[in-house]
């Protein structure tokens, strides 16, 4: 197997490069989060209750752009080098933060989202320069490690947004673009290329589109089952960018403040559980069972959270919650470890544009089922309604992730299994 030039001059730095890229970039994003319901309130002039389906459109209209351009970037990764891509992504995301954050309007907002989503090929594309660094074997850690920088951002980014929106609105989004432009300066004099010169093939527009990648995995079964499973794992989890913000407002009348503290004990936990036990879960469990641990818990937790009625549940819950965390790595981990090399952008986007699809129909169904039973012509009120749905999805992933390991049983490694 031929070395990348990361891993042959760079080593265990080239892995840190991106651990600290992927970081910032989600430090920036989680800026935003607890203040857009309020955004879009002061724009339109309306109760939470009521922004909550331009909330889903919005969250649409990201995911739809994502789904899009994920795969095209995944492809040209393979062309071009990760390097290149993930600088370019890096800079969309400068003047997407700047402009939403000098929107007066809301359809400058939807502008702003579709940006966001056209640079948000940065973690597929992470993804596969991990896949460029690391053997098979250690994949499953090395993508926990990828999952725990994005909980960093998530520690940090909520709670930091929640204070910034307690002052006004827009600052989160001004300070979001200030370190997208110091992420972008970083990776451009520190990030090493990852893919070898010898590993890169050309572009293929039946590759670079949403369908295409998705009907060249469906030729593996094996692939197509996991894949499948992590997108409806995924379309469960769309509950919580969908809802949680708007959610927490509705149900506990909490401010940006409230919103950017139980987020941020969101990221803790996805920290612990990712850097901390993710190596130990799966050298005890096997790769298949931890999958298994988390579709089981993120199933008990959503369900709990659909019937916690008081705030101080909530912070229960969560640091249980976090256990779910490991479904993603495992499942992305078996979906690595039985892909060639020179097609591991390809693998990410496809998994990119199944997770975009996912967020297309999530936000906008969650939202829906949360405004649908929250309104005041609610047939009764419910605000739990979006987790109890996601809780069963969760529980419905497990099904196409077992067909996956019946399929491919003798080809998974033991290192995996």
């Amino acid at each position: 197997m031929t070395d990348s030039p990361a891993s042959r001059k760079h080593g265990k730095n080239a892995f840190f490069f991106v651990l600290v890229t992927v970081a910032i970039d989600m430090l920036g994003f989680g800026l935003i989060i607890p203040v857009v319901p309020s955004l879009v309130q002061e724009m339109l002039h309306v109760p939470p209750e009521d922004a909550t389906i331009w909330l889903g459109m919005l969250a649409a209209t990201y995911a739809l752009m994502n789904f899009i351009f994920g795969p095209i970037v995944g492809a040209l990764s393979d062309r071009f080098g990760r390097r290149l891509v993930l600088l370019v992504s890096i800079g969309t995301l400068v003047v997407d933060f700047l402009i939403m954050g000098v929107a007066g309007s809301i359809w400058l907002l939807f502008i702003g989202r579709a940006l966001s989503g056209i640079s948000g090929a940065t973690y597929s594309t992470a993804n596969a320069y991990i896949a460029d660094v690391t053997e098979p074997e250690n994949r499953g850690k090395a993508f926990g490690m990828i999952g725990a920088a994005f909980g960093f951002g998530f520690v940090f980014g909520p709670v930091i947004g929640g204070f910034l929106g307690e002052i006004s609105p827009r600052a989160p989004f001004f300070a979001a673009a200030g370190l997208a432009a110091l992420n972008f300066c970083y990776g451009f004099f520190v990030l090493p290329e990852s893919l070898a010169p010898e590993d890169r093939r050309p572009f293929d527009i039946k590759r670079g589109n949403p369908f295409g990648a998705v009907k060249h995995f469906s030729k593996l079964p094996h692939i197509a089952w996991f894949l499948v499973a992590a997108g409806i794992f995924f379309l469960a989890h769309t509950v919580f960018p969908g809802t949680w913000s708007v959610h927490g407002e509705i149900r506990y009348d909490w401010s940006p403040k409230e919103i950017g503290f139980s987020l941020g004990l969101v990221g803790i936990g996805a920290a612990v559980v990712q850097a901390g036990l993710m190596g130990m879960i799966l050298k005890r469990l096997g790769t298949v069972r931890t999958a298994l641990l988390g579709m089981g818990v993120s199933f008990f937790t959503l369900t709990a959270f659909a019937f916690a009625g008081q705030p101080w549940m909530v912070y229960l819950i969560i640091p249980i919650s976090a256990l779910g965390g490991v479904t993603g790595p495992s499942i992305n981990s078996l979906m690595s470890t039985l892909t060639p090399r020179n097609a591991q952008g390809e693998l990410q986007g496809a998994s990119s544009s199944l997770n975009s699809l996912a967020m297309i129909i999530g936000p906008l169904t969650m939202n829906g089922v949360l405004y649908y039973f929250t309104h005041d012509g609610a047939p009764f009120r419910f605000g739990g309604a979006a987790f109890l749905m996601a809780a069963l999805l969760s529980a419905l992933a497990i099904v196409p992730f077992m067909r996956g390991v019946r399929e491919n049983r003798s080809a998974i490694p033991t290192a995996a299994e």
